[in-house]
């Protein structure tokens, strides 16, 4: 039977809740050379000698498929106003010569983003929002304010659903910059992922933002991932192939809704949901700070290792989200 997490009706997994425990903060993730570092795949270590790639990507269903998303190495999905959802994309491991569309940048991408440092591109918003990014120490690439070049119209798309980002040539221009630190956890194949392990077996991962659609991912032994679907359809890229995931990580979060722009708070602890190889388990997430990568423990304290490979992390209001776990 499904296990439907509904916010703010106290409603749990049974038998296997995830208690927000006391934990000392933990050092960041470190992995061996050759080891991509927001990946844990095997990486040539001189072609991983750049900065990480941060974008805010549009998930409008007319900004459907996006360009280049199949190719990052995690994706941040957060609650946006009207009830949608707008993508923060990160790329290291697979820079592709294009990504978009490009929107622009929200109140909670500063804590999102803060600790891969490198450089974060958008094409622009509200004046507090862009002046907090800019305060953040990733260097920031926005459309119409002194990135010529870099950005472009694309043609077979809709206004605003149309701004594209020269992903590569950005990189190619500021590889000077410092590599990410890594943000995860990795164990050395997805055989050994704590998941894989340690966790009850799931056909479907189910997350509600709000009530303005819905997103499913449904493990795929064959293809050995997580296939994404929106609204009831496949989530498609532009050619055609479904959008699919190693881990999907699921994080129960406070969103402050004062303002007329959601902001998810993501500094400080909650609950949380580790899939990989088509088993999940509860979790607890940790955040010490904006700069502070995100830790993933089990009810023990131990931290949590993932699959290599990549990874979306779903950030789901405690308030008016969910998350239904289907055997």
């Amino acid at each position: 039977m499904a296990i439907l997490l509904a916010a703010g009706l106290g409603l749990g997994l049974a038998g296997c809740s995830a208690p927000v425990t006391e934990t000392t903060a933990a050092p960041s993730p470190t992995v061996p050379p050759g080891i991509a570092p927001l990946r844990g795949t095997p990486v040539d270590p001189a072609g991983a000698e750049h900065p990480s790639l941060a974008v805010k990507i549009d998930n409008h269903p007319a900004a459907r498929p996006q360009l280049g998303l199949e190719r990052a190495d995690l994706v941040f999905e957060e609650l946006v106003e009207g009830g949608l959802t707008r993508y923060a994309a990160i790329w290291h491991s697979d820079v592709p010569d294009e990504v978009g569309p490009v929107r622009s940048i929200r109140p909670m991408d500063p804590e999102i983003l803060s600790s891969f440092g490198g450089i974060v591109a958008y094409s622009g918003g509200q004046p507090q929002f862009v002046d907090a990014m800019k305060a953040t120490p990733l260097l920031n690439v926005i459309f119409d304010d002194g990135a010529t070049g870099l950005f472009v119209r694309a043609e077979d798309r809709n206004s605003p659903h149309d701004v594209v980002l020269a992903a590569a040539e950005t990189v190619r221009l500021h590889s000077d910059l410092a590599e990410p630190r890594a943000q995860f956890d990795y164990a050395d194949g997805a055989a050994d992922a704590t998941a894989v392990t340690a966790g009850d077996p799931t056909a479907t991962i189910v997350t509600r933002f709000s009530e303005s659609g819905g997103r499913a991912w449904d493990w795929d032994a064959a293809a050995v991932a997580y296939l994404r679907s929106q609204d009831g359809a496949a989530d498609l890229d532009t050619t055609g192939t479904q959008l699919r995931a190693t881990n999907v990580v699921v994080l129960r979060v406070e969103v402050d809704r004062g303002g007329e722009v959601p902001r998810t708070i993501l500094t400080g602890s909650g609950e949380a949901w580790v899939s990989t190889g088509g088993s999940t388990m509860p979790a607890t997430w940790f955040k010490d700070g904006p700069a502070a990568p995100i830790r993933l423990a089990d009810a023990a304290g131990a931290t949590i290792e993932l699959a290599p490979g990549n990874t979306w992390i779903e950030l789901v209001p405690a308030d008016d989200g969910g998350v239904e776990l289907v055997p």
